[in-house]
């Protein structure tokens, strides 16, 4: 069988606390797992889902591969993760024998798998400053300790605002994106099957902390408490990795930045579904939190001229009309008028749609498919009084009359 990081955190508990033959029961699995943080594992106890146990009795098992692979697993975990280090020795000029020298543990070489060079962000031609950069960029230019909070808007750029400055003072990125499944092995790192050998891999968390680089945790209010486990190190310390028995702590350089649609009190209108409430402890560990908004109408136009230019489809009148026609939509989104809003990575999208269509309201309509459908009959209706010239397609939907009143600039 092939298991996960996870699988593979967990047998490795299992082989430690009850060896390689032991018989379990489900009450000594579901214990295990909680004193390690981990949920049921259920793969080891229902092989209708799973197929990977035997059951030897009532609530009676033999762990899996504890039978047949894990008897190897834990072969190769002994042989990698303590390898002994031999060399011979000649006694009475005769006799050459082996003697063992200092155990040593084997960690992935991440050198071997990336070019650390790849690890400073390119910079993009078309990447316009707005808002709150000239401040991150301060602040990672320091080359201080100093984690940073962003929240704003989805398509406002807080990550593509943190990579430019990263790119700007080429510094080493690492992005990670949360989810609600983020956890301490995904983070600081976790036991992996390579090329058959059982070795561990250094999560992104200590991967950046030892090189000094700036670590991303992008979209961190989707996650749950298990990134509780990052509170030292938002607080500048080292990070104990229990597994291996090894303390880290952070190079020079070192800092995080964390982005977000909320603040961490989770999403009031309901808007950024599965985004959480963030521990307090947690929150308060970011000294600066950064409102990351839409650019100014004159900014944006740079950013939408430079994307057509770029693209060979100049058109600065379109440009023009397509910031005015987001901005009444925002204006209106504010007051509470409608549910959705345009936001720049979508001009960016209807920019791109415009050089392959060559149709404004196609281009358009194209790209505002996605919202329900009197949302995107009042988009396209309130575009085409800004935009005369531009006309809905024959085979677009019937424009009925909105109930929306969008606020004209």
């Amino acid at each position: 069988m092939k298991y996960t990081a996870k699988q593979e955190s967990y047998l490795t508990a299992a082989i430690d606390k009850f060896g390689t033959d032991a018989i379990v029961s489900k009450a000594e699995i579901g214990g295990l797992a909680t004193s390690i943080g981990m949920s049921f594992p259920y793969w080891l106890t229902e092989p209708s889902r799973y197929g990977s146990y035997t059951k030897v009795g009532k609530n009676s098992y033999k762990l899996p591969d504890l039978i047949t692979g894990a008897r190897e697993f834990k072969e190769n975990l002994i042989k990698v993760k303590k390898p002994v280090k031999t060399e011979s020795v000649v006694v009475d000029d005769a006799k050459e024998v082996v003697v063992e020298s200092k155990n040593t543990e084997s960690v992935l070489d991440m050198s071997t798998y990336f070019n650390p060079a790849e690890l400073i962000p390119k910079k993009d031609p078309l990447f316009v400053a707005h808002g709150h950069f000239s401040d991150l960029t301060k602040v990672l230019s320091s080359r201080k300790f100093y984690p940073v909070f962003e929240t704003g808007e989805s398509g406002t750029g807080k990550t593509y605002m943190t990579e430019q400055a990263c790119a700007k003072l080429k510094r080493e990125f690492i992005r990670v994106n949360i989810t609600i499944e983020t956890d301490e092995d995904d983070l600081l790192g976790h036991y992996a099957l390579i090329d058959g050998n059982t070795v561990w891999q250094d999560g992104p968390v200590v991967i950046a902390m030892e090189r000094g680089a700036v670590l991303l945790l992008d979209e961190i209010d989707l996650a749950s408490n298990k990134v509780m486990c990052l509170q030292p190190i938002l607080e500048g310390k080292g990070v104990y990795l229990k597994k291996i028995n090894k303390m880290v702590t952070p190079a020079a350089g070192f800092t995080v930045v964390a982005t977000a649609n909320t603040k961490g009190k989770g999403s009031e209108d309901g808007r950024f579904v599965f985004t959480n409430i963030l521990n307090e402890a947690f929150l308060e560990r970011f000294p600066i939190t950064m409102e990351v908004g839409y650019p100014s109408a004159q900014t944006e136009k740079k950013i939408v001229n430079k994307v057509l230019d770029s693209l060979g489809v100049s058109d600065t009148d379109f440009a023009e009309k397509l910031v005015n026609w987001a901005n009444a939509i925002r204006k209106t989104f504010y007051d509470g008028g409608i549910d959705e809003v345009i936001a720049t990575r979508r001009l960016v999208h209807i920019s791109n749609a415009f050089a392959i269509f060559g149709d404004r309201m196609k281009s358009i309509e194209m790209c505002v498919n996605r919202f329900d459908e009197d949302t995107k009959t009042s988009f396209l209706d309130l575009y085409s009084k800004i935009d005369a010239e531009a006309v809905i397609s024959s085979d677009e939907i019937e424009t009925e009359e909105s109930n929306v009143s969008f606020i004209q600039v």
